[in-house]
């Protein structure tokens, strides 16, 4: 099932040995700033940004607002992810999924958006993280094609795409506007038929 039978869990949650992906919610406000705030330098120079000028900043509050009408719709859903084995009732957030721009149709496709702690980067918890989201991707939503956007000088990132085995499929210029500039992007995909195995399966043979 897409939701839960819940009404306040439009997300559903994913999990993997190591990993719980959870919707965001309103009690995740300061541990959710808190972890933005330590990572600001590690983040900031492949954060979105407006072509149109500094918007007015958005509150914790309607960023929940608005993930939740897209998950609603079906246009978007974003996953927080967790760490169960440090904590059992409040495992602490390391990071977040997201998948965006979803078009049914035709089309069946997404597009996946990531980030984490840099504390925690580089033990394979990415990999793991985006596994668990393209599984329920491409099995419960019946995706046929997932892409991933990735700065040519985010060599972090494109660790990530490498272990997952999506396919490079070229530079896009000035792609996206990013860190207050418009910027190339690498994008690499992966259609549903590529995947002989789930991939959390894929990442762990690996």
């Amino acid at each position: 099932m897409l939701f839960s039978s819940r009404a306040s869990r439009l997300v559903p949650e994913l999990s993997s040995d190591r990993l719980l992906m959870r919707q965001l919610t309103l009690r995740d406000e300061t541990e959710w700033i808190n972890l933005r705030y330590a990572n600001t330098q590690w983040l900031e120079p492949w954060d979105p940004t407006s072509p149109l000028g500094v918007p007015e900043p958005m509150t914790f509050a309607q960023m929940i607002r608005a993930k939740n009408e897209a998950a609603r719709d079906g246009s978007g859903f974003s996953w927080a992810i967790a760490l169960p084995q440090l904590h059992q009732s409040r495992p602490p957030l390391i990071g977040q999924v997201s998948l965006s721009g979803i078009q049914y149709g035709a089309a069946r496709s997404g597009s996946i958006g990531y980030w984490i702690d840099r504390s925690h980067a580089g033990f394979g918890l990415m990999p793991e993280a985006c596994a668990l989201v393209i599984d329920h991707c491409f099995e419960s939503l019946e995706l046929h094609r997932l892409e991933i956007n990735i700065r040519p000088e985010n060599e972090a990132s494109l660790r990530v795409v490498e272990k997952l085995g999506f396919r490079d499929e070229g530079l896009r210029r000035g792609f996206l506007h990013i860190n207050g500039a418009w910027a190339d992007h690498r994008t690499f995909a992966l259609n549903r038929e590529e995947l002989s195995t789930t991939m959390l399966e894929r990442i762990y043979e690996r």
